[in-house]
């Protein structure tokens, strides 16, 4: 009987000769073969319309929003349409808002003429918190806003009163922006900043409709920033849905309506970056004729000096506001304190002067002083809509 002893040397046994006469190069041809073919049924049948695109997770910490982890929402969850559960549904209207005409589901806004009109809500009294119904239509966007069939607007319907006493001061408005997206940056703006500041959000963000709820419930008036498209884009890039000048109408009029249903109760829309966009006129033009079509105001941020947006404004018959003042252009202690100076100055020479700053930390601390400071030397911080009205007369 063969075994280890009696086998010639640096010989196996007749047991330990068997995996030697596999094929392996027949196995290692199989296997290649089976994984081609599976990674080649998931290219050609799986749809993954992101895949190879860019990601990237980034965390978020959530631990001092002053919000229950529970209850912070994600970006593009629905809304409920009203705190009673009313459902928002797009009637047709008739009277002296907008003409709306309708082709294979498609929306073409007519903006309505101009009308003179005052703020719905009461001094003192708080602002709204959810959709007033008959300026909120809904849509597959999301919650949109229409012109009443009363003539009503978003403009009037969201708009914070001015106090009686600003008639007699110089009088400001302050815009801070680039909200919604850092959850404490955002928080700590709503800290310190005064009910008389306007604020505007991004659409980015997560929890937006609880940011924009409390800012409502503090008594801010709200902006919506809409990316629009810089010189150098794609390079510089405000973000999804930008609207483009190389788009025809109806995309951009699209990727519009996305970007209003991302938040509720704001009075106008800003621009965010948007250098070459706003200096087109056919597609700038067609944007106003929308965003006035709806009742809303539009405000020019200042950043551009090709800003086609007064005289679009003018031709759409859209309310409309423009920025003297970038406060935080260059972010700097003696930057800011120089610009918030200047900002003052414009409101004593002209009676009302617009500025513009961002939710840094350090254009917030100036603020927060500025802010409170400015009753004493006679001037008054008023909400946006007050720049609509005075241009409207």
């Amino acid at each position: 009987m063969a075994d280890d002893l009696g086998a010639p040397l640096g010989l196996a046994t007749g047991r330990r000769r068997w995996w030697r006469q596999l094929p392996f190069g027949l196995v290692g041809g199989i296997a290649i073969g089976v994984v081609a073919t599976v990674m080649g049924v998931w290219v050609l049948f799986i749809d993954d319309p992101n895949g190879g695109e860019p990601t990237a997770v980034v965390r978020i910490d959530r631990s001092k929003t002053g919000i229950p982890p529970a209850e912070v929402a994600v970006a593009g969850a629905p809304r409920p349409a009203n705190a009673d559960g009313s459902d928002l549904a797009a009637a047709p209207h008739a009277g002296p808002g907008p003409k709306v005409a309708t082709s294979g589901g498609d929306r073409a806004v007519e903006p309505a003429q101009p009308v003179m009109r005052v703020p719905e809500a009461i001094e003192g009294q708080p602002l709204s918190t959810t959709p007033v119904q008959r300026v909120a239509e809904k849509t597959r966007f999301g919650i949109l806003p229409r012109i009443a069939s009363d003539g009503s607007r978003p403009l009037d319907v969201y708009a914070r009163p001015v106090p009686r006493r600003a008639a007699a001061n110089a009088r400001v408005v302050l815009i801070v922006g680039g909200l919604g997206i850092s959850q404490t940056g955002t928080q700590e703006a709503l800290r310190v900043l005064g009910p008389e500041v306007t604020l505007a959000f991004a659409p980015y963000g997560a929890s937006l409709d609880r940011w924009t709820a409390r800012a409502r419930g503090d008594g801010h008036e709200l902006l919506l920033q809409v990316p629009m498209e810089p010189f150098d884009y794609p390079d510089n890039d405000p973000g999804p849905h930008t609207l483009l000048t190389g788009l025809d109408a109806q995309t951009n009029a699209e990727r519009l309506q996305f970007l209003l249903g991302r938040l509720t109760n704001y009075v106008g829309v800003i621009n965010y970056m948007g250098a070459k966009f706003t200096s087109n006129d056919g597609a700038f033009g067609a944007t106003l004729k929308e965003i006035g079509g709806r009742g809303l105001m539009y405000v020019d941020d200042g950043s551009s000096s090709r800003s086609l947006a007064e005289s679009g404004a003018r031709a759409a018959r859209t309310p409309f506001a423009r920025a003297d003042v970038l406060v935080d252009a260059v972010p700097a202690d003696d930057m800011i304190e120089a610009r918030l100076a200047q900002l003052e100055q414009m409101a004593r020479s002209k009676g009302l002067a617009i500025g513009v700053a961002s939710a840094l930390p350090v254009t917030l601390r100036h603020l927060e002083r500025w802010t409170k400071s400015l009753e004493a030397r006679g001037i008054t911080l008023v909400p946006v809509s007050a720049a609509a009205r005075a241009n409207q007369g």
